[in-house]
C-alpha cells in the first residue's frame, strides 16, 4: 500500500513549492489586512491600487496593481494547481465519478459554512468597539471550528470521532442562535466573507472542470473560451439578451453568482500547472527523478530563480506607473532571456520548469495584450488583463520556489511558508479570532500601538502580528492538526 502523508498525498510526491506559494499568498493576505490606515498611511503601492491613500475610497477608473493585488489570485492559482493532487488519487482508485463529485460538493459546503461562520465570529462584526466579552466570544468562536473542521485520525474509534464532530456542530448552532450584532440582528445568510464565498465557488466549479477534462487540455481551454465570451458580453458594458440574463440570474445570491466564475480564468491556468507538477511528483515518487543528469549549472539555476522573482516588481511598478511600452518590452526581454536559459533541459525537473515557463510566457503575453481593454489592468473590478498577468506571475514565483526547495535543497528556509500553505484556513480565521483577541486581552496590542508611531513602524506592527499567526499555524501543522477545508 502506498504511504501517504497527513493530507493524503503520496509521500515523496508532494510539490512543496505549491504549499509555499499558497503560504506566501495567505500570509501576504493577512499582512495586507494589518497595514495602517489614516494619518499613518504608507505609500500608495502598499495598498490596493484602486483604493489609494489618504481616502482609501474605491476609484474604479484608476489602473494598475500592487503586491496587495497579487495575494488573492496567487491563492486562487494555487487552489487550481492543487486539484490534480487532491482528486487524482480518488480517480485512480477506480471509484465511480459520483464519489469524487460528492467529495467536491462536501468541500464546497464546508467552505460555504466557513464563509458564514468566520464572518459571524469576527470581532469587528460582533461589535464596532470590542470589549473583553467580545474578545472572549471571538476566541470561543475560533475554538468551535476545531472539532468541526479538524481532520481526525482514522485510527480513532468512530464513536469518538462522531462525538467530537457533533459537539462542534452543536457549538456552531448555539453561536448562530444566540449571537447578536450591533444592528440587533442575529444569524443571516447575507452576512458572509466574500473571499471565502468566491473560494467555495472555485472549489466546486474549478474541481468539476478539472475532473471532466483531466486528460483533455483542449476542452479545458474551451471552457476558458466560453468564460471569455460570457465575460466580454457583460463587462465593461452589458448588452441585453439571454447571455446577460444568465449572467444576472442566481438561485441563491448569498452563495452563487455567475460573476464569481470569471475567477476560473485564474483557477484553470492553475490546473494546467498543477497537472504538470503532479506528473513530475508521480515520477519523483516512483524513483525516476532523473536528476543524475545535470543539464543546467548551479549558477544558471540561480539566475533563472532571480529572473522568475524579478517579473513581479517589473510588472507591478511598470503597470502602476503606466510605463506601458517600457514595461512590456522589459517583460518580453526577461521572457526571452529566461527561455534561453531554460534551453536543453536534461532531467525531469528542468523539463518541468521549461514547460511551466512556456505557459507563464503565454499568460503574461495574453494579459499584456489585454491591458488596454477596460481602461487598464485593475484588481477591482477585475479586468481580463488582471487574470492572466497574475496567472503568469504565479507560475514564475512557483518556479523560483521550486528551485529553492527541490534543486538547492533549502526547504527548511521556506518551512514557515510551507506549514502555513498546508493549513491556510487556520491562518485566515486565526488572525482576527486568535492573535488579535489574545493581544487585546493581554495588553500586547496596547504595547504594539505605542510602538507604531510612524507609518513604517505601523507596518512593523502588522508584520509582528502576521508572524505570530504564522508561527502558531506552523506549530499546529507540525502537530498534525489540519482543517479539512
Amino acid at each position: 500500500m502506498q504511504k501517504t502523508d497527513s493530507q493524503g498525498v503520496p509521500v515523496g510526491g508532494r510539490f512543496y513549492a505549491l504549499d509555499a506559494l499558497r503560504g506566501l499568498a495567505i500570509l501576504a493576505m493577512l499582512l495586507s489586512g494589518q497595514l495602517p490606515f489614516g494619518s499613518n498611511d504608507l505609500p500608495s503601492w502598499m495598498y490596493h491600487a484602486q483604493e489609494p491613500p489618504p481616502a482609501h475610497q474605491w476609484i474604479g477608473t484608476l489602473p494598475g496593481i500592487t503586491w496587495v493585488d497579487l495575494v488573492f489570485p496567487f491563492f486562487l492559482f494555487s487552489m487550481g494547481a492543487a486539484f490534480p493532487f487532491a482528486l487524482s488519487r480518488r480517480m485512480a482508485a477506480g471509484a465511480p465519478l459520483w464519489h469524487a463529485a460528492a467529495f467536491i460538493l462536501e468541500r464546497g459546503i464546508l467552505l460555504t459554512f466557513f464563509a458564514l461562520f468566520v464572518q459571524a465570529i469576527r470581532p469587528s462584526t460582533l461589535s464596532g468597539h470590542p470589549t473583553t466579552g467580545v474578545w472572549l466570544l471571538a476566541l470561543i468562536g475560533f475554538l468551535i471550528l476545531f472539532p468541526v473542521l479538524t481532520r481526525l485520525p482514522s485510527a480513532w474509534p468512530r464513536s469518538i470521532r462522531w462525538s467530537i464532530r457533533v459537539s462542534g456542530w452543536i457549538g456552531v448552532a448555539l453561536f448562530f442562535l444566540l449571537a447578536r450584532y450591533p444592528d440587533g440582528s442575529g444569524f443571516e445568510l447575507g452576512r458572509s466573507d466574500i473571499i471565502i464565498v468566491v473560494l467555495a465557488n472555485m472549489a466546486v466549479f474549478g474541481s468539476l472542470v478539472w475532473m471532466l477534462t483531466r486528460d483533455q487540455l483542449l476542452p479545458r481551454l474551451g471552457v476558458l473560451g466560453i468564460l471569455f465570451a460570457i465575460r466580454l458580453s457583460n463587462m465593461p458594458q452589458p448588452v441585453d439578451g439571454w447571455v446577460h440574463d444568465i449572467w444576472q440570474y442566481s438561485p441563491a445570491p448569498w452563495i452563487y453568482k455567475l460573476y464569481y466564475l470569471q475567477y476560473l480564468c485564474i483557477v484553470i491556468p492553475g490546473t494546467i500547472a498543477g497537472d504538470l507538477a503532479f506528473r513530475w511528483a508521480q515520477r519523483s515518487n516512483a524513483g525516476s527523478r532523473g536528476e543524475t543528469t545535470r543539464g543546467w549549472s548551479e549558477w544558471r539555476l540561480g539566475v533563472i530563480c532571480a529572473l522568475m522573482l524579478l517579473f513581479a516588481p517589473v510588472l507591478l511598478a511598470g503597470l502602476k506607473a503606466r510605463w506601458l511600452v517600457s514595461c512590456t518590452l522589459i517583460t518580453f526581454a526577461l521572457c526571452g532571456t529566461a527561455y534561453w536559459l531554460m534551453s536543453r533541459p536534461k532531467n525531469e525537473i528542468e523539463q518541468l520548469y521549461r514547460k511551466l515557463f512556456c505557459w507563464a510566457i503565454y499568460w503574461l503575453a495574453l494579459g499584456l495584450f489585454f491591458e488596454p481593454y477596460e481602461g487598464g489592468i485593475k484588481k477591482d473590478k477585475a479586468t481580463m488583463s488582471y487574470y492572466f498577468v497574475t496567472s503568469g506571475l504565479a507560475i514564475c514565483v512557483l518556479i523560483a520556489l521550486s528551485i529553492i526547495i527541490d534543486v538547492f535543497k533549502r526547504r527548511r528556509r521556506l518551512q514557515l511558508l510551507i506549514d502555513n500553505g498546508q493549513n491556510p484556513m487556520i491562518a485566515y480565521a486565526g488572525i482576527n479570532n486568535f492573535i488579535t483577541p489574545v493581544l487585546a486581552l493581554t495588553g500586547g496590542d496596547w504595547l504594539l500601538t505605542k510602538f507604531a508611531v510612524t507609518p513604517w513602524l505601523g507596518f512593523c506592527k502588522g508584520l509582528i502580528i502576521t508572524l505570530l499567526m504564522a508561527i502558531t499555524v506552523s506549530f499546529l501543522t507540525r502537530a498534525k492538526i489540519f482543517w479539512r477545508t
